[in-house]
């Protein structure tokens, strides 16, 4: 048995400056991950381990309703432990305006103690205009952001990304804080999406381009749709509906760390020459 000699104490190497090290860039939060339904327990401590790659945790679909209240609660009390801002999705707020408990919907929203509200018009028609929404949310202490695209009519078109950019547009000058490009769960036969899977790289440039990394998140459910959109953009590009389970599959992605990332141009760590920063040379 050989006897293993360290050259530092034991705990005084960090993973962080390894990664520096081998050039991997500090990056902001760039991914916000869903939960699903997931127990309380096990949000926590997906919480724990990764809030400092989270930008904001969704709360999805409309599970926290009819889960028990309780554990709701607790769970948006983990993330505010931890200082992770929480948002809604957006069918429920479509039922609520759909059923015209806006009002109610947003106290609820409040009182459950969310960061941020999704509004959209996924499956449903919006009857209300987005100015008089964001204030509303605003009046009860809630951001809001809004999801760009239908669920259920199919790939995007020319003139959809057109309609969808000046609606993205009327969203964000009446308040909204980010936007986001509709992929469902399958990120098939839905936005930048075709029925086999591809993905139109022209269409997201067009919102790329007219909002910004800053403001737009493009949803990626699975694994092709997330590693499409960051081979595509690079590091910088926002992911959102992410499983909390592959959050950190994503981010060793990101930042070059994944087989498949490493040998892409724009992911892959970039090493600085030590002798020549040293030098000048």
């Amino acid at each position: 048995m050989f006897e293993v000699k360290r050259t530092v104490p034991a705990g005084m190497l960090h993973t962080l400056d390894y990664l520096h090290l081998i050039g991997v860039s500090d990056l902001p939060p760039l991914t916000s991950p869903f939960d699903p339904g997931y127990d309380p327990a096990t949000l926590e401590s997906h919480i724990e381990q990764s809030s400092h790659l989270i930008s904001i945790l969704k709360i999805s679909m409309a599970c926290w309703m009819v889960a028990k209240e309780s554990a709701t609660r607790a769970k948006i009390a983990a993330a505010k432990k931890h200082r992770v801002p929480t948002v809604t999705g957006g069918g429920p707020f479509e039922v609520a305006v759909a059923q015209g408990e806006l009002p109610a919907y947003l106290d609820l929203c409040a009182d459950i103690g969310v960061t941020r509200i999704e509004c959209g018009e996924g499956f449903t028609e919006m009857p209300l205009e987005a100015g008089e929404v964001v204030r509303m949310a605003r009046q009860r202490g809630l951001d809001v952001q809004f999801e760009l695209g239908k669920k259920h009519e199919g790939a995007f078109t020319q003139e959809t990304v057109t309609q969808l950019i000046d609606q993205g547009k009327r969203w964000l000058d009446a308040g909204a804080l980010q936007l986001v490009v509709e992929a469902r769960e399958s990120a098939k036969g839905v936005g930048l999406f075709n029925d086999e899977g591809e993905f139109n790289a022209s269409f997201a440039d067009r919102f790329a381009s007219a909002f910004g990394h800053k403001i737009l998140m493009f949803e990626a459910p699975n694994k092709p749709s997330q590693f499409t959109l960051l081979n595509h953009f690079g590091h910088e590009v926002h992911l959102c509906n992410v499983r909390l389970e592959e959050l950190l599959r994503v981010e060793i992605y990101r930042r070059g760390l994944h087989s498949d990332a490493f040998a892409q141009d724009n992911l892959r760590p970039q090493v600085v020459d030590r002798r020549r920063a040293l030098t000048g040379t």
